[in-house]
């Protein structure tokens, strides 16, 4: 894993990257040479166009979420966005060539240089493809613990992307026999971990054990483990690092008052501030014509206000009115009963309904971020009666509030739409990751990923 402003990337991710962008640049070049043959074509001159059509093809499969590590996309699907990626880039590209002084040669040769780049990514994903399933690269991991959370761990390593983890075998130490998913081994805790691990030549110790008192552990096989160079995480330290969540069954208080992050120093505050204004600025300029047929069209399918304020929760737990545009009936919760939404809301609007799906109704809070009330991104707030449920049931809830809510935020970019406790639950483990590794990069990524999620209109009810 490399760690970027404390958000963990995976190795194999960077790998991916850096490949994809040699391919997209090396690919314009290439055209070039070929069509205006060694002695009409200056590739010097093509050096720049080359780097803008590789940043620009990169941006938008990132956006169509071809380097997600959480899915393990087949090779038709993940060759499908390329496709897609390179074909919106061509157009772009084009018009952006024209501002170059010889920018007509990149641009004659763009038709070729998409064909270059599919065949050159097509041969790339085959080979990434067929080292994943000959195992090659993959790391080979002992898992601690034979109960729900190791299989729970089992299957998160088992849904990720390449390069891949391979589960050589469960510890019993807590003395179970696992339901393993791929017939893992169970080594009995009657075994030395340390030759274990040396014989079956283990690369990594993932410690799933829950309770860990009475001597449950290992602890001197584990050290040792440790000091002779083999990693040994424990259920929170994974879940961060692999799934970019903090798990809330396993957590300590004294994880989050030691352990790193957490940062709300003065300079990312003033930093956060400012992108959040110069952002929010640009998107409601960009926005306006859309928040205006918005507005005509509610007007006309039914009476009532357009604009819909909200309490919800802030910064510190303080409650501020959240701006959004009706997508509900005027009397959807006439008993004064807040309701969480569902999938097929009978109160939901035909209007309301698209603007749901498109997040165009969240669009007004571009209003309570310029006003200092909300972030661009951050975890999304909830309604005072829901919170102080929420606060009853889910351990360390408040936490969120230690940031400001966001328009969009990681949980909305990695799970799907929630409308229970269950859902809360999980989304709080997206939501403290945010909170302990938040970072102007990690907001970057945030709102590449929104628009993926937009755009396909995943978790919209």
């Amino acid at each position: 894993m490399v760690r970027v402003f404390r958000h963990h990337i995976p190795v194999g991710t960077v790998v991916q990257l850096s490949l994809d962008g040699a391919v997209f640049f090396g690919a314009l070049l290439l055209a070039v040479f070929v069509q205006h043959g060694p002695y009409g074509a200056s590739v010097a001159d093509a050096f720049y166009p080359a780097l803008v059509f590789a940043a620009v093809a990169l941006a938008l499969s990132a956006t169509l979420g071809s380097y997600r590590r959480d899915e393990a996309a087949t090779f038709g699907v993940s060759i499908g966005r390329m496709l897609i990626a390179v074909t919106l880039c061509a157009p772009i590209v084009y018009v952006v060539f024209g501002a170059f002084p010889d920018g007509r040669q990149a641009r004659d040769v763009i038709g070729y240089a998409v064909l270059y780049t599919l065949a050159g990514l097509i041969v790339m994903r085959q080979i990434a493809f067929t080292a994943r399933r000959a195992g090659i690269g993959a790391r080979r991991v002992l898992i601690v613990g034979t109960g729900a959370e190791a299989i729970g761990v089992e299957s998160s390593l088992s849904g990720l992307g390449y390069p891949r983890f391979s589960v050589v075998g469960f510890y019993a130490a807590d003395g179970g026999a696992p339901a393993s998913q791929t017939g893992a081994r169970v080594f009995p805790p009657s075994q030395n971990l340390l030759e274990i691990v040396e014989h079956h030549r283990i690369e990594e110790v993932i410690v799933a054990v829950k309770e860990q008192r009475g001597g449950v552990l290992p602890l001197r096989d584990l050290l040792e483990c440790r000091i002779n160079g083999v990693p040994v995480m424990d259920l929170a330290g994974f879940y961060e690092r692999v799934r970019g969540e903090v798990p809330i069954d396993s957590l300590k208080a004294s994880w989050l008052i030691y352990g790193q992050g957490f940062a709300q120093d003065t300079m990312r505050t003033v930093i956060k501030r400012a992108f959040d204004i110069l952002s929010a600025t640009v998107l409601f300029a960009m926005a306006l014509p859309v928040m205006l047929l918005t507005m005509i069209a509610i007007r006309i399918e039914s009476r009532g206000p357009v604009l819909y304020r909200q309490e919800r929760v802030g910064q510190g737990g303080h409650p501020f009115n959240c701006l959004k545009f009706r997508s509900m009936r005027v009397d959807a919760e006439k008993d004064g009963v807040a309701r969480w939404a569902q999938a097929s809301d009978p109160r939901i609007t035909r209007v309301g309904s698209f603007i749901r799906k498109m997040r165009i109704d969240e669009l007004p809070q571009l209003l309570n971020v310029l006003s200092g009330e909300m972030s661009l991104v951050g975890p999304r707030p909830e309604r005072p009666s829901f919170v102080a449920q929420l606060k009853e049931s889910i351990r360390f809830y408040d936490v969120r509030h230690s940031v400001k809510p966001g328009l969009t935020g990681w949980a909305q970019v990695r799970y799907s739409y929630g409308a229970s406790v269950e859902d809360a639950s999980r989304k709080l483990q997206f939501d403290l990751y945010y909170v302990k590794n938040h970072s102007l990069f990690l907001d970057l990524l945030i709102l590449v990923e929104t628009v993926r999620v937009v755009l396909f209109r995943e978790g919209a009810h």
